[in-house]
């Protein structure tokens, strides 16, 4: 298990004894556990007990739970809780703005036990009167709930790439290594998914019913199989092909069927025999394709640039240390970094607006000046920048008064409040913070997370052209619970000669490797190096920012 997995577990465990009214210490150290596993570096899944114990918070009772995690993959109590509370419930405890206190309300008050229940309940009016409620609390509830239910069956890319590989290599164990080939949404790098697909050279299905993997496995039409991963529950789908054919079959799979069409158009069977798919673009005399844009309208009749590629990036610009709410010390992010190969880092901790999130007040951002100033001293070959996460506030200024902002090397400016706006509202707050002269870039432009939040809604041509006009960067947010600004709107924002940043959002030192879901989002969007602020080597990261900072 992950430890993503393991402090989930814990959490779950505070809500349901706190919905069954257990006392209070108990529930708080639960939640107590799952704060501070959630940001344990080391992996909690094959620690022993005097190692876990050994973990700041953690005693003999948290150790032996996770314990119990590793050797079963449950926890006791955790079940016996799970035996006495409707599915529907834990389901409702998931969706966004439904806290515990709200559910209980819901389940003892109204019965309800679902979330199409609790559909129903809003479409009938009855949370407006309920106490904690209300009409525009029960709008939310609904709006909440229909993207729930939009969300059913997808999958966050990032979220199933361990299972589609697994499958991958289970299924080549079965018909071979060569027979077997990831296609559709999974290869072209989509953000969310609803299947994986696989193209399969075989005459064999029968051993592939015969194994297990797949679960209902059935022929759908004609050599197109459907059925359920045995572990992961997402739908997966097989185009089988004919020996020699499979590259036939993974080209038409993988994105747009007219680019397929033209690229087979003068083709018949035995005269792609055999051939890869490169030989196949090579023979329709069209450069080869990336899999990941296959799907933009025309691309084949566009100039593909050189899309961005992991290595070119120098440098992380979105992290948090625990100077506010990161895992690891400021001297431990830089050091990590550095190890992975970067030459820079820009800290990018919470400002004071962020409660929540132990944002800095004055005193500790000059306090953490001075460890950075005292850090680049010791460094020949890496450089730490002072940024700050300042949070939007709700009329669109930034924090902090202007003598601390012209201290910062660099500044983010993101929403994480007040997050209910219309988007004219939304849009403006956004304007606001783009014209501060001291606003760098513009972090998570909608706040969005996948399948869970839709985001504020905006006006993304008016954020977008505000960011050109003021020479403020835009980032892509590779946390794969965010991926935000989305690939969709990089075309345009290139267009406007808008630079971006691909940015981590690192709570950790692992979370410093989010960069390469950021990555396939900007080859979607057809980002190049040459776009990207953080290809860029130290000195002229320095030197573009010190530009803007010069025009304050």
């Amino acid at each position: 298990m992950t430890n993503k997995e393991i402090a989930n577990a814990f959490s779950l465990l505070a809500q349901l004894m706190e919905l069954h009214g257990e006392e209070e210490f108990k529930i708080r150290s639960y939640n107590n556990a799952y704060r501070i596993l959630r940001n344990e570096e080391q992996e909690l899944g094959k620690m022993n007990l005097v190692e876990l114990k050994g973990i700041k918070g953690v005693g003999d009772a948290i150790a032996n739970k996770i314990l119990e995690l590793q050797k079963n993959g449950k926890i006791k109590i955790l079940t016996e809780y799970l035996d006495k509370t409707p599915s529907g419930i834990v389901e409702l405890l998931d969706i966004k703005g439904m806290g515990v206190k709200k559910v209980w309300l819901l389940w003892k008050e109204l019965e309800i036990e679902s979330p199409g229940e609790l559909l129903y309940a809003c479409n009938e009016n009855r949370l407006k009167d309920l106490k904690g409620f209300g009409e525009k609390s029960q709008q939310n509830v609904k709006e909440q709930l229909e993207y729930f239910f939009q969300s059913l069956a997808k999958f966050r890319w990032a979220s199933v790439e361990e299972d589609a590989d697994n499958l991958l290599e289970d299924l080549q164990d079965v018909l071979g290594e060569e027979n077997v080939m990831l296609t559709g949404q999974f290869r072209r790098l989509m953000p969310v998914v609803d299947m994986l697909e696989y193209v399969v050279e075989t005459n064999e299905i029968d051993s592939l019913i015969e194994s297990g993997l797949i679960n209902g496995l059935e022929e759908k039409n004609k050599d197109v199989w459907e059925g359920k991963s045995e572990k992961g529950g997402i739908k997966i789908r097989l185009y089988r092909a004919n020996k020699g054919l499979s590259a036939v079959r993974l080209l038409e799979s993988t994105g747009s069927s007219v680019l397929a069409k033209n690229i087979l158009k003068n083709e018949t069977p035995s005269t792609v025999l055999g051939l890869s798919e490169a030989e196949l673009f090579e023979k329709a005399g069209i450069p080869f394709i990336p899999a990941e844009i296959r799907d933009i309208p025309n691309i084949d009749k566009k100039k593909v640039p050189d899309l961005i590629k992991s290595s070119d990036i120098k440098g992380v610009l979105h992290a948090h240390s625990t100077y506010s709410d990161g895992g690891a010390s400021l001297k431990e992010m830089a050091e990590y970094c550095r190890e992975q190969g970067y030459t820079y880092l820009g800290i990018t901790d919470h400002s004071q607006s962020a409660f929540y999130a132990n944002g800095l007040k004055p005193d500790r951002v000059i306090q953490q000046w001075n460890e950075i100033d005292s850090l680049n001293t010791k460094f020949t070959d890496f450089k730490i920048f002072k940024g700050i996460e300042s949070d939007i506030k709700f009329e669109g200024d930034l924090d902090y008064d202007t003598e601390m902002l012209k201290g910062f090397d660099f500044v983010i400016a993101s929403i994480h409040s007040n997050l209910k706006m219309t988007e004219g509202k939304a849009t403006q707050r956004l304007i606001k913070a783009i014209e501060n002269p001291y606003t760098t870039m513009l972090g998570h432009p909608t706040g969005r997370l996948l399948l869970s939040r839709a985001g504020y809604p905006v006006d993304h041509k008016k954020v977008i052209d505000a960011c050109a006009k003021n020479a403020v960067i835009i980032e892509i947010n590779a946390n794969p619970l965010r991926l935000d600004l989305d690939y969709t709107w990089l075309e345009y924002a290139l267009e406007k000669e808008v630079k971006i940043a691909i940015n981590p959002d690192a709570h950790s030192k692992q979370g410093v490797h989010d960069i390469r879901y950021g990555i396939q989002v900007a080859r979607k969007g057809l980002l190049t190096k040459e776009n990207c602020v953080n290809c860029l080597s130290t000195d002229e990261f320095e030197k573009l920012i010190s530009s803007k900072k010069s025009n304050q």
